[in-house]
């Protein structure tokens, strides 16, 4: 599952618990469930699948049906999750009826574009990503990399609101025996990863480590670029999607933990993983910047550099001692971090935004990328 929507599903389950009035507008088509979540009512929008990514559906169109829907619902504030073509339509839509909106930012879309092959347009995916956040009355950054990446487009009105774990169920206890010998029959030290299989993870760069004596590489996830790792990585375990209790006990069990992909904007995985006391190693850029400090919960490598990659893995596997120390470090660092404290931040992000509804930047028409679709002609 990935970071947007996780957070997002512990988002309204504190809602539910408040016992706010919720709705959600999503992409996906009339067939695709559930039809709520946490008792909040999901309203589908047509959408179309991403030609290298099948299971992300983006909703490109006008915005007549979105103002409808805001319109009759009638909200104080309306929450932008991960917005950019969807979102991009919600901003200009409540903006239109002149509702706060509050634009969470966490994926850096226009790196993913190149990662993707669609190279030379960076530039105009990231005025696109000026534009909403300068419509919006206000955005929050999950990380001090990303307040720096917005303000340097000229975006000002920017607050961190970063992500919280369960630290119950990512807990150290979850450490199974059993798991770690289904995976390593021989005994070996576990480097893990946990994550979707996507280009911009960079789960490739994982290729240095499989010849590390006595060591197995477990990859834990799935996606579009599972096939093509499978062959890259052929001394790999790969166990597949896991989520729930099997999640964490797999976490629980790695001895390190590597997230290589360096457009992260937080990196949910690093969290849960210090929570179980594992040590991460990860590259110095985006979220791991502020989550993992170097040399005490874990290590930071210079952006592809993957001899130090290495390094940092094998210092790790050959020192119990520190290994132990980094783990236990890591999970005191986090363990005040609940999540309803973060919702509870959150909730205050929402009473900023309707104090001080007005967007930077006035509406200006709608976007080229993004022109009247056929359902504005829906009855709903």
């Amino acid at each position: 599952m990935n970071g947007v929507t996780h957070s997002l599903l512990r988002v309204l389950d504190h809602l539910a618990d408040r016992g706010d009035e919720v709705l959600v507008i999503a992409p996906g088509t009339r067939r695709d469930g559930p039809k709520e979540v946490a008792g909040v009512p999901i309203v589908r929008v047509p959408s179309i699948a991403l030609p290298k990514y099948r299971r992300v559906r983006v909703a490109p169109g006008g915005i007549t049906r979105i103002r409808r829907l805001l319109q009759r619902f009638a909200p104080d504030v309306v929450h932008l999750a991960s917005p950019f073509v969807l979102g991009w339509r919600g901003v200009l839509a409540a903006q239109a009826l002149s509702l706060p909106t509050v634009a969470i930012y966490q994926t850096e879309v226009p790196a993913y574009a190149a990662r993707y092959g669609m190279h030379g347009i960076e530039a105009m995916l990231w005025n696109h990503v000026r534009n909403i956040h300068q419509h919006s009355s206000l955005t929050l950054a999950p990380s001090s990399y990303t307040i720096d990446q917005l303000s340097g487009l000229g975006v000002a009105e920017v607050a961190l609101w970063a992500r919280g774990v369960d630290s119950s169920r990512f807990d150290p206890g979850h450490r199974s025996e059993a798991w770690r010998r289904s995976v390593a029959p021989n005994g070996e030290k576990i480097i893990g990863y946990a994550g979707r299989l996507a280009a911009e993870k960079q789960v490739e760069d994982l290729a240095v480590l499989t010849d590390i004596p006595g060591a197995r590489l477990v990859i834990v996830g799935d996606g579009p670029w599972r096939s093509r790792l499978e062959r890259s990585l052929p001394g790999a375990h790969f166990t597949g999607f896991l989520g729930g209790d099997a999640l964490a006990q797999a976490v629980a069990s790695f001895d390190v933990m590597v997230t290589p992909g360096e457009l992260e904007t937080f990196c949910q995985t690093i969290q849960e993983a210090m929570a179980s006391e594992v040590p991460v190693i990860a590259p110095a850029r985006g979220g791991p910047l502020d989550l993992v400090d170097s040399s005490r919960t874990g290590w930071l490598y210079s952006p592809k550099d993957l001899g130090a990659l290495r390094a940092h893995v094998v210092d790790l596997l050959g020192d119990e001692a520190k290994r132990r120390a980094f783990g236990v470090a890591g999970r005191e660092q986090v363990s005040s971090l609940s999540w309803k404290s973060v919702c509870s931040q959150l909730i205050g992000h929402y009473s900023q935004a309707i104090e001080n509804p007005a967007p930077q930047v006035l509406g200006r028409g709608f976007s080229s990328m993004l022109g009247p679709g056929l359902e504005d002609t829906l009855p709903y």
